[in-house]
């Protein structure tokens, strides 16, 4: 599938060849080769918000801070299709992990006066809300645990006994994590959206930025696997964690969850998880 369109006053030539990549829900994304020898990335996909990708954009370029991950640069963007230079397919380099811990928590460093984003952005095909928020703690029991209660697949999945504990929860968030400034977040870093840069460093794509707690994105990225010490390390040396953070990255990992589980209908296995976190913390 090639669309001259994508690559239209680029001056990268005309695209010759769409090598599928993986990795991704909402979108189609292709390595496409020109015939001046240069590559990009195109994310594309039909009946898809018509904002989604501006938004995506956005947030790229919102992650762009000194010192940290390696963020492709945004070539073009439309409604239907977004244009990304290419990272590339490097090797990670011998301290990416170590590099990577460094850069995240960098990227924390940058903090806001209050919880929430400019604008409404997407985790998936669902909307992310971001409204301006003074109390971090009401912040993520209203929109990144309430809120999902609403749509129809976790309505129809979740029981009504684990909703029940979902809410209690989300009151007692007081005495079960401590107060964060509100920081720089990814939004949605799972080990897929990290990948190595032109030189091996550390980058990452598809955001769901937000101003948020610390923890958060770090339960996404430790829940999907394990990390090297060296990352911790190299993380706390520049932002320390407060006492149990191991401890509560369940309870934070229940945005992603709810996430998974508004988007499929059929998620069995998500939901046990679900039931096995609340009835933890309840």
């Amino acid at each position: 599938m090639l669309n001259a369109a994508w690559l239209d006053g680029l001056s990268l030539g005309d695209p010759i060849a769409a090598d599928p990549l993986e990795g991704g829900y909402a979108s189609k994304t292709y390595r496409v080769r020109t015939s001046l020898g240069r590559t990009a990335v195109v994310k594309t996909q039909e009946n898809l918000p018509s904002d989604l990708y501006p938004l995506e954009a956005d947030g790229l370029d919102a992650l762009r801070v000194p010192g940290g991950f390696a963020v492709p640069e945004v070539l073009r963007v439309t409604s239907s299709f977004i244009v990304l230079a290419d990272l590339g397919t490097a090797e990670a380099s011998p301290t990416y992990w170590e590099d990577a811990g460094r850069a995240l928590a960098l990227q924390h460093q940058q903090t806001a006066d209050k919880f929430g984003y400019h604008q409404d952005n997407y985790l998936g095909t669902l909307p992310q809300r971001n409204p301006w928020t003074t109390d971090g703690h009401a912040f993520f029991a209203e929109q990144r645990l309430l809120r999902y209660l609403e749509e129809p697949n976790c309505f129809s999945q979740l029981p009504e006994a684990d909703r029940r504990r979902l809410e209690r929860i989300a009151l007692r968030l007081p005495d079960l994590v401590p107060a964060q400034l509100p920081s720089l977040l990814h939004g949605d870093l799972w080990h897929g959206n990290l990948l190595p840069g032109p030189d091996g460093e550390p980058g990452m794509i598809d955001p769901a930025v937000n101003y948020g707690w610390p923890e958060a994105d770090l339960a996404t990225l430790l829940i999907y696997g394990n990390l090297s010490d060296q990352f911790f390390s190299a993380y706390e040396e520049l932002h320390p964690l407060a006492d149990g953070w191991r401890e509560r990255m369940p309870l934070l990992h229940l945005r992603e969850l709810l996430c998974i589980t508004a988007h499929w209908p059929d998620r069995a296995q998500t939901v046990a998880e679900i039931h096995t976190i609340l009835k933890s913390f309840d």
